[in-house]
């Protein structure tokens, strides 16, 4: 088995191409219990940070999560949400080989949750004492549009530096337990949740659709571009 990186080689890896991070990034769950460094994990949020929000709010925050004793709440009800989820999952997919493939790698993770070195919980702090209710759609979706691009940049750091990662939301289905188990006040939300470490696997090129067939100009179904 490969040595992880030291951390050093990792915050080289940030000079990887951004095209290389793009086209093989990937869910990866099967991680090592080997820990990760503080000073990487930092510098996964860091460039997150530099991600933008709507009015330019900065209104996140994000949770580290290294004490087994927290993974292990987590745990439990990613056990709790996956006993059903993945039980349409594998009855739904039990013809499609492709599909199985990756509902076994999410159930390693379940199966493996609290050996995950870190999980980073982004969240997002209301704009007052309230509890976040947004409505209507509009209000949610560019409440939601303030995290999710700093989600996307620590995934692509995490990528560049050779750590494997993945963006789930099992852990939090109920929104209640999950401020209990971090002690956030009614005006912070945990919106997902990553899983961080050095993966079993390796990286390669990822296999998707043509851009034709999923994109329409102007109207649904008119794929302009798809010959």
């Amino acid at each position: 088995m490969t040595e992880t990186p030291t951390t050093d080689q990792a915050l080289a890896g940030l000079q990887m191409p951004l095209l290389d991070a793009m086209m093989t990034q990937r869910a990866v769950r099967r991680v090592l219990p080997d820990p990760v460094d503080d000073a990487i994990v930092l510098k996964c949020i860091e460039l997150a940070l530099r991600a933008p929000t709507g009015s330019n709010g900065q209104n996140w925050e994000f949770l580290v999560i290294k004490d087994p004793r927290v993974k292990e709440e987590f745990a439990k009800r990613y056990r709790q949400a996956w006993s059903l989820y993945g039980a349409i999952g594998r009855r739904v997919a039990r013809s499609d080989e492709y599909q199985q493939k990756m509902l076994r790698a999410a159930q390693w993770q379940v199966d493996h949750f609290t050996e995950i070195p870190v999980l980073v919980v982004p969240c997002l702090r209301a704009g007052s004492r309230l509890p976040y209710a947004p409505n209507p759609f509009v209000a949610e979706s560019s409440f939601f549009g303030s995290i999710y691009p700093s989600v996307q940049n620590l995934l692509l750091a995490a990528r560049a530096m050779g750590l494997g990662a993945s963006l789930i939301t099992l852990p939090l289905w109920s929104v209640t337990s999950a401020r209990t188990i971090l002690e956030l006040p009614l005006s912070v939300t945990p919106i997902c949740m990553v899983p961080l470490g050095w993966p079993r696997g390796r990286y390669g090129p990822t296999t998707r659709k043509p851009v034709e067939q999923v994109t329409h100009l102007d109207s649904y179904r008119n794929r302009a571009w798809l010959s």
